[in-house]
Protein backbone atom coordinates (compact mmCIF):
# COMPACT_ATOMS: atom_id res chain seq x y z
CA UNK A 1 0.00 0.00 0.00
CA UNK A 2 1.56 3.41 -1.08
CA UNK A 3 2.66 5.35 2.27
CA UNK A 4 3.33 8.90 3.00
CA UNK A 5 6.17 9.42 0.41
CA UNK A 6 4.24 7.60 -2.01
CA UNK A 7 1.33 9.57 -1.56
CA UNK A 8 3.28 13.16 -1.14
CA UNK A 9 4.93 12.19 -4.14
CA UNK A 10 1.25 11.46 -6.19
CA UNK A 11 0.30 14.98 -4.55
CA UNK A 12 3.09 17.00 -5.47
CA UNK A 13 2.98 15.87 -9.41
CA UNK A 14 -0.94 16.83 -8.88
CA UNK A 15 -0.71 20.15 -7.37
CA UNK A 16 2.07 20.78 -10.26
CA UNK A 17 0.11 19.75 -13.23
CA UNK A 18 -3.34 20.67 -12.15
CA UNK A 19 -3.90 23.48 -9.99
CA UNK A 20 -5.76 26.19 -11.98
CA UNK A 21 -7.37 23.59 -13.97
CA UNK A 22 -10.79 23.34 -14.09
CA UNK A 23 -12.66 19.79 -14.25
CA UNK A 24 -14.72 19.73 -17.92
CA UNK A 25 -15.53 16.07 -17.99
CA UNK A 26 -15.95 12.98 -15.75
CA UNK A 27 -16.45 9.38 -16.45
CA UNK A 28 -17.13 6.89 -13.73
CA UNK A 29 -15.78 3.36 -14.81
CA UNK A 30 -16.45 1.06 -12.53
CA UNK A 31 -19.41 0.41 -9.32
CA UNK A 32 -16.90 0.43 -6.49
CA UNK A 33 -14.70 3.79 -7.24
CA UNK A 34 -16.70 6.00 -5.52
CA UNK A 35 -17.06 5.17 -1.90
CA UNK A 36 -20.94 4.92 -0.27
CA UNK A 37 -20.16 7.24 1.91
CA UNK A 38 -19.59 9.87 -0.93
CA UNK A 39 -21.94 13.38 -0.96
CA UNK A 40 -22.84 13.00 -4.70
CA UNK A 41 -21.51 11.61 -8.06
CA UNK A 42 -17.95 12.20 -9.41
CA UNK A 43 -20.16 14.54 -12.10
CA UNK A 44 -20.76 16.79 -9.43
CA UNK A 45 -17.12 17.91 -9.68
CA UNK A 46 -17.55 18.98 -13.29
CA UNK A 47 -16.94 22.95 -13.68
CA UNK A 48 -15.14 23.31 -10.84
CA UNK A 49 -11.58 25.11 -10.43
CA UNK A 50 -8.93 22.83 -8.73
CA UNK A 51 -7.38 25.52 -6.21
CA UNK A 52 -5.05 23.06 -4.77
CA UNK A 53 -4.13 19.41 -3.70
CA UNK A 54 -4.15 18.79 0.34
CA UNK A 55 -2.76 15.52 1.70
CA UNK A 56 -3.19 14.05 5.76
CA UNK A 57 -1.42 10.79 5.89
CA UNK A 58 -2.06 8.63 3.26
CA UNK A 59 -5.81 11.16 2.29
CA UNK A 60 -5.38 13.42 -0.71
CA UNK A 61 -8.28 16.04 -1.48
CA UNK A 62 -8.63 18.26 -4.38
CA UNK A 63 -9.56 21.89 -3.04
CA UNK A 64 -12.27 23.47 -5.41
CA UNK A 65 -13.73 26.65 -5.77
CA UNK A 66 -17.02 25.21 -4.29
CA UNK A 67 -18.25 24.26 -0.81
CA UNK A 68 -16.93 20.25 -1.29
CA UNK A 69 -13.80 18.54 -2.22
CA UNK A 70 -12.75 15.23 -3.92
CA UNK A 71 -11.18 12.68 -1.66
CA UNK A 72 -8.60 10.17 -2.81
CA UNK A 73 -7.56 7.14 -1.15
CA UNK A 74 -4.54 5.18 -3.15
CA UNK A 75 -5.83 2.14 -1.20
CA UNK A 76 -3.00 -0.60 -2.03
CA UNK A 77 -2.59 0.04 -6.11
CA UNK A 78 -4.48 3.52 -7.06
CA UNK A 79 -2.86 5.56 -9.45
CA UNK A 80 -3.27 9.07 -10.56
CA UNK A 81 -2.05 9.21 -14.28
CA UNK A 82 -1.79 12.84 -16.49
CA UNK A 83 -1.96 11.00 -19.65
CA UNK A 84 1.38 11.41 -21.96
CA UNK A 85 1.38 10.97 -26.11
CA UNK A 86 4.44 8.41 -25.83
CA UNK A 87 2.40 6.84 -22.89
CA UNK A 88 0.16 3.90 -23.30
CA UNK A 89 -3.04 3.67 -21.87
CA UNK A 90 -3.29 2.54 -18.41
CA UNK A 91 -5.44 -1.27 -17.93
CA UNK A 92 -7.71 -0.55 -15.53
CA UNK A 93 -9.24 2.84 -14.99
CA UNK A 94 -11.83 3.24 -12.70
CA UNK A 95 -12.30 7.17 -13.51
CA UNK A 96 -11.59 9.47 -16.41
CA UNK A 97 -10.78 13.10 -16.12
CA UNK A 98 -10.97 15.96 -18.92
CA UNK A 99 -9.63 19.51 -17.44
CA UNK A 100 -8.70 22.36 -18.86
CA UNK A 101 -7.00 26.00 -18.06
CA UNK A 102 -7.18 28.36 -20.96
CA UNK A 103 -6.30 26.72 -23.94
CA UNK A 104 -4.45 23.93 -22.05
CA UNK A 105 -5.73 20.40 -21.62
CA UNK A 106 -5.52 17.34 -19.23
CA UNK A 107 -6.89 14.23 -19.26
CA UNK A 108 -6.15 12.37 -16.17
CA UNK A 109 -6.91 8.53 -15.28
CA UNK A 110 -7.29 7.27 -11.73
CA UNK A 111 -6.03 3.55 -12.72
CA UNK A 112 -5.80 0.92 -9.73
CA UNK A 113 -5.56 -2.84 -10.42
CA UNK A 114 -7.08 -4.63 -7.33
CA UNK A 115 -10.12 -1.88 -6.57
CA UNK A 116 -9.41 -0.99 -3.05
CA UNK A 117 -8.70 2.60 -3.66
CA UNK A 118 -11.98 5.13 -3.87
CA UNK A 119 -12.80 8.96 -4.45
CA UNK A 120 -15.31 10.82 -2.39
CA UNK A 121 -17.28 14.10 -2.89
CA UNK A 122 -16.76 15.44 0.55
CA UNK A 123 -17.22 18.72 2.68
CA UNK A 124 -14.71 19.85 5.09
CA UNK A 125 -14.56 20.08 8.80
CA UNK A 126 -11.91 22.25 10.09
CA UNK A 127 -10.33 22.04 6.82
CA UNK A 128 -10.23 18.32 6.46
CA UNK A 129 -12.74 16.13 4.80
CA UNK A 130 -15.13 13.71 6.20
CA UNK A 131 -13.21 10.24 5.51
CA UNK A 132 -10.17 12.00 7.18
CA UNK A 133 -11.62 13.38 10.64
CA UNK A 134 -10.31 10.54 12.40
CA UNK A 135 -6.32 10.59 11.06
CA UNK A 136 -3.68 11.83 13.09
CA UNK A 137 -1.63 14.58 12.39
CA UNK A 138 1.56 13.29 10.34
CA UNK A 139 4.96 14.81 11.10
CA UNK A 140 5.35 17.24 7.91
CA UNK A 141 1.62 18.75 9.32
CA UNK A 142 2.15 21.78 10.71
CA UNK A 143 -0.38 20.90 13.24
CA UNK A 144 1.93 18.07 14.69
CA UNK A 145 2.62 18.01 18.21
CA UNK A 146 5.62 15.83 18.31
CA UNK A 147 5.23 15.98 22.87
CA UNK A 148 1.56 14.92 22.34
CA UNK A 149 2.62 11.89 20.22
CA UNK A 150 5.59 10.88 22.33
CA UNK A 151 3.28 11.03 25.34
CA UNK A 152 0.83 8.99 23.39
CA UNK A 153 2.65 6.45 22.34
CA UNK A 154 4.46 5.96 25.49
CA UNK A 155 1.40 5.16 27.02
CA UNK A 156 0.34 2.13 24.90
CA UNK A 157 1.12 -1.48 26.43
CA UNK A 158 1.10 -2.63 22.50
CA UNK A 159 4.22 -3.90 21.05
CA UNK A 160 5.99 -0.52 19.07
CA UNK A 161 5.43 -1.27 16.18
CA UNK A 162 1.55 -1.78 15.82
CA UNK A 163 1.67 1.58 17.84
CA UNK A 164 3.80 3.69 15.08
CA UNK A 165 1.35 1.77 12.61
CA UNK A 166 -2.04 3.34 14.46
CA UNK A 167 -2.88 6.00 12.22
CA UNK A 168 -4.63 7.46 14.73
CA UNK A 169 -1.48 8.24 16.96
CA UNK A 170 0.70 9.67 13.80
CA UNK A 171 -0.55 9.50 10.52
CA UNK A 172 1.98 7.87 7.31
CA UNK A 173 3.87 5.41 8.23
CA UNK A 174 3.15 1.85 6.81
CA UNK A 175 4.86 -1.29 7.06
CA UNK A 176 7.71 -0.21 5.03
CA UNK A 177 9.11 2.95 6.94
CA UNK A 178 7.82 1.37 10.37
CA UNK A 179 10.42 -1.16 9.55
CA UNK A 180 12.98 1.29 8.69
CA UNK A 181 12.51 3.69 11.37
CA UNK A 182 12.64 1.07 14.04
CA UNK A 183 15.52 -0.34 12.54
CA UNK A 184 17.15 3.72 12.31
CA UNK A 185 16.17 4.23 15.76
CA UNK A 186 17.55 0.62 16.85
CA UNK A 187 14.15 -0.49 18.68
CA UNK A 188 12.77 -4.31 18.16
CA UNK A 189 9.40 -3.82 16.58
CA UNK A 190 7.90 -6.35 19.26
CA UNK A 191 8.88 -3.97 22.32
CA UNK A 192 5.89 -2.50 23.97
CA UNK A 193 5.39 0.77 23.92
CA UNK A 194 5.77 1.64 27.32
CA UNK A 195 8.60 -0.03 28.15
CA UNK A 196 10.25 2.62 25.86
CA UNK A 197 11.72 6.19 27.62
CA UNK A 198 10.08 9.16 26.91
CA UNK A 199 13.64 9.89 24.89
CA UNK A 200 14.09 6.76 22.57
CA UNK A 201 10.05 7.38 21.41
CA UNK A 202 11.44 11.19 20.70
CA UNK A 203 14.44 9.30 18.73
CA UNK A 204 11.62 6.62 16.33
CA UNK A 205 9.50 9.67 15.84
CA UNK A 206 12.29 11.65 14.58
CA UNK A 207 13.70 8.67 12.46
CA UNK A 208 10.37 8.07 10.84
CA UNK A 209 10.26 11.75 10.05
CA UNK A 210 13.88 11.58 8.68
CA UNK A 211 13.62 8.58 6.43
CA UNK A 212 10.03 9.76 4.89
CA UNK A 213 11.78 12.79 3.80
CA UNK A 214 14.50 11.10 2.24
CA UNK A 215 11.38 8.86 0.70
CA UNK A 216 9.81 11.78 -0.74
CA UNK A 217 13.32 13.19 -2.36
CA UNK A 218 13.60 9.97 -4.02
CA UNK A 219 9.96 9.60 -5.68
CA UNK A 220 9.31 6.95 -3.00
CA UNK A 221 9.37 3.04 -2.40
CA UNK A 222 8.29 0.97 -5.61
CA UNK A 223 8.44 -2.41 -5.56
CA UNK A 224 6.65 -3.12 -8.99
CA UNK A 225 4.17 -1.54 -11.09
CA UNK A 226 1.61 -1.43 -8.38
CA UNK A 227 3.39 2.11 -7.10
CA UNK A 228 4.03 5.16 -10.13
CA UNK A 229 3.91 8.69 -9.47
CA UNK A 230 1.48 10.74 -11.63
CA UNK A 231 4.01 10.43 -14.72
CA UNK A 232 4.48 6.70 -14.99
CA UNK A 233 8.00 6.90 -13.19
CA UNK A 234 9.10 4.62 -10.55
CA UNK A 235 10.55 5.72 -6.76
CA UNK A 236 13.86 5.22 -6.42
CA UNK A 237 13.70 4.67 -2.34
CA UNK A 238 14.20 1.06 -2.76
CA UNK A 239 17.70 1.28 -3.04
CA UNK A 240 18.18 3.45 0.42
CA UNK A 241 16.43 0.65 2.42
CA UNK A 242 17.96 -0.79 5.31
CA UNK A 243 15.45 -3.26 6.83
CA UNK A 244 12.43 -3.99 4.82
CA UNK A 245 12.32 -6.70 2.34
CA UNK A 246 16.26 -7.16 3.39
CA UNK A 247 15.71 -10.85 4.72
CA UNK A 248 19.44 -12.43 4.94
CA UNK A 249 20.85 -9.44 3.52
CA UNK A 250 23.83 -8.10 5.81
CA UNK A 251 22.91 -5.23 8.36
CA UNK A 252 24.25 -2.11 7.07
CA UNK A 253 25.21 -0.77 10.62
CA UNK A 254 27.03 -4.21 11.87
CA UNK A 255 26.59 -6.94 9.45
CA UNK A 256 24.52 -9.51 10.71
CA UNK A 257 21.99 -10.63 8.64
CA UNK A 258 18.40 -9.19 8.95
CA UNK A 259 15.54 -10.96 10.10
CA UNK A 260 11.78 -11.17 8.93
CA UNK A 261 9.39 -12.57 11.40
CA UNK A 262 5.38 -12.62 11.27
CA UNK A 263 3.66 -9.43 12.61
CA UNK A 264 -0.14 -9.04 12.84
CA UNK A 265 -0.35 -10.65 9.38
CA UNK A 266 1.95 -9.08 7.62
CA UNK A 267 6.17 -9.22 7.90
CA UNK A 268 8.76 -7.80 10.06
CA UNK A 269 12.22 -6.88 9.08
CA UNK A 270 14.69 -6.25 11.70
CA UNK A 271 18.35 -7.05 13.04
CA UNK A 272 18.78 -9.16 15.89
CA UNK A 273 21.70 -7.60 17.26
CA UNK A 274 20.90 -4.34 16.57
CA UNK A 275 17.16 -3.78 17.59
CA UNK A 276 17.49 -5.98 20.83
CA UNK A 277 13.39 -6.79 22.29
Amino acid sequence: MPELPEVETVRRGLAHLLTGFTFRSVLDLHPRVLKPASLAPLSTVIGARITSINRRGKFLWFELDRDFVLVAHLGMSGQFLVAQKNRPEPGHVRAHFRLSRGFNKREVAFNDRRTFGWLSVEQLTNGIPQSALHIAADPFDTSFDRTAVIRSIKSRKAEIKSVILNQEIMSGVGNIYADESLWRAKIHPETAACDLSFQKIGALVDAATTVMAEAIEAGGTSFDALYINVNGESGYFKMSLAAYGQEDQPCPRCGREIRRIAFGGRSSHFCSKCQVK
